[in-house]
């Protein structure tokens, strides 16, 4: 298994939303940048990823999971785009802000903190861990 973070305006899609859905999920869709497109082509079933609020929470609120690997994206006909499908797991006890993440050594080489703007990132074991903790959640 690996480990993602995606990123969403709460405005447009929140993990509320994502949760409304539940187990049918959702598709990951709308993303325009060709590095988080290759990044959901590596995506496998059952892939687990942060769901980060963007915008003005910054934060880690919630765990989903990869339910369907890359597909075309159905909010566009350009056959460049690909989207994921995935669905909610379980909520963070407590949200980890993008603030916590930067304060914290241990995330120092996280694309959160390196390259906070791509929407679709990777995300290692340790990093992992790490959020999990802070956010009041078993890895």
């Amino acid at each position: 298994m690996r480990y993602w973070l995606m990123k969403s305006e709460p405005d447009a899609f929140s993990w509320d939303d994502l949760v409304a859905k539940g187990d049918a999920g959702e598709e990951w869709d709308g993303v325009r940048n060709y590095q988080a497109r290759n990044n959901m082509r590596e995506m496998a079933l059952g892939d687990r990823a942060f769901f980060y609020h963007s915008q003005k929470d910054k934060a880690v609120v919630g765990i989903c999971e990869v339910i369907a690997l890359a597909h075309p994206d159905s909010t566009t006909d350009d056959p460049r785009w690909d989207c994921v499908d995935v669905r909610a797991v379980k909520p963070l006890l407590r949200p980890v802000t993008l603030q916590m993440c930067k304060a914290d050594p241990r995330l120092s080489e996280m694309a959160l903190v390196k390259t906070s703007r791509l929407s679709v990132q990777p995300v290692t074991p340790e990093q992992w861990a790490v959020i999990c903790d802070m956010g009041g959640i078993d890895p």
